[in-house]
């Protein structure tokens, strides 16, 4: 059985290149733009896991991880914060609102991939 990931970046270059390393895992994958569709596609979706950026239009992705661990149908969602913001405070905010792991920009495909199978598998 297939794990659904959403994938979340304003980046069409990055989106693009998360979809080419996990395309060689069984995952069904979602993408969203800007932080509002992030919270609409994981309330409607109800992922396995999320991959969110942080610096994105609307809402960041600090917001968007802070609102998703707010909803009870959302909150148990293992969020991985992708981003070019890797500074300690950064990472250090995202843990506190709840992500439950980081990769920086630009991706490391066996970094990605590892992370992505300790939270889903395969």
């Amino acid at each position: 059985m297939s794990k659904k990931i959403l994938l979340v970046d304003d980046s069409m270059t990055t989106l693009m290149m998360e979809k080419m390393i996990l395309r060689k895992g069984p995952y069904d994958l979602v993408t969203a733009s800007d932080g509002e569709e992030a919270l609409d596609a994981a309330q409607r979706e109800l992922p396995d896991l999320i991959l969110l950026d942080v610096v994105m239009p609307k809402m960041d992705g600090f917001e968007v991880c802070k609102r998703l661990k707010e909803i009870p149908e959302t909150k148990d969602i293992p969020i991985i914060m992708v981003t070019t913001r890797g500074e300690p405070e950064k990472v250090e905010r995202g843990y506190e609102l709840g992500c439950s792991d980081y990769v920086t920009k630009p991706i490391d495909n066996l970094e990605l991939m590892t992370k992505v199978r300790n939270f889903v598998g395969t």
